[in-house]
């Protein structure tokens, strides 16, 4: 079969030849995706773990715990899921998600959870802010503040605790809500219109028009404190595994 032909223009392709190249193509594609396949493949050797997390991986203990899940484990496909808390915890109950990291205090049948760690709280300042360079902030002295949350993430979390130390006499404080991520939410904040608060995971990057001042309450830091949760009945051996690093790091 002649599939081109030549001319003063250079090599066609013969309308014999068209149905030939494009089966070709087609072939070329395949070997491709089979490539990719086999990569996939030997990439998940050890198996599969799906985690689940709603705070930021700029720095802290998750980023530290995920990194070293990482290097350990190099035949083991690591799928990171983040999300809200309720699509986190369907992801549970539907096996999409093996483990999900996320504040203390929810509970759901079939669940199991285990206190792993805390990060400290602090108020996200524009500079040039009252309290910027205060040398002690207390949640009584953000009383008076409009604060801005991401209506994801740790955001619902965060409107929680700001209601739950600045409410008082039925009075509750100004808190809004936008629909958009944390860092998008902190660069707000540098407009000089809002604050908000955030956890000390969000100090991995650098925010050169920011103060991060650390809330007290009376008895000390504010913290947030996390938890694991997975369902009773996963069996996941590469789970296995994730709980074992954990139990390392962090000993219940």
């Amino acid at each position: 079969m002649k599939l081109f032909k030549r001319s003063t223009r250079g090599a066609e392709i013969t309308e014999n030849g068209r149905p030939f190249i494009e089966q070709a193509r087609r072939i070329i594609t395949d070997v491709d995706n089979l490539r990719t396949t086999a990569r996939n493949v030997s990439y998940g050797l050890q198996g599969r773990i799906a985690v689940g997390y709603c705070s930021p991986l700029m720095a802290g203990h998750l980023r530290l715990a995920i990194s070293d899940y990482l290097m350990r484990f190099e035949d083991v496909q690591f799928d990171g899921v983040e999300a809200g808390l309720e699509k986190l915890f369907h992801g549970l109950q539907s096996h999409a998600v093996d483990v999900a990291v996320a504040p203390i205090g929810h509970r759901e049948e079939g669940i199991s959870s285990r206190y792993i760690w805390s990060e400290r709280l602090f108020a996200v300042l524009p500079t040039g802010h009252t309290l910027a360079e205060r040398e002690q902030i207390y949640w009584q002295d953000l009383r008076r503040e409009i604060f801005v949350v991401p209506s994801g993430g740790l955001g619902p979390i965060f409107g929680n605790v700001i209601a739950a130390r600045l409410t008082e006499q039925g009075k509750r404080p100004n808190i809004i809500v936008q629909d958009t991520s944390l860092e998008s939410v902190l660069s707000m904040v540098a407009a000089k219109r809002y604050i908000s608060i955030a956890t000390e995971a969000s100090q991995g990057v650098s925010w050169t028009e920011l103060r991060f001042q650390e809330i007290h309450d009376p008895t000390g830091p504010a913290r947030l404190e996390y938890a694991l949760y997975w369902r009773r009945d996963n069996d996941n051996p590469a789970l296995k595994r994730f709980f074992k690093l954990i139990d390392e790091r962090y000993p219940g």
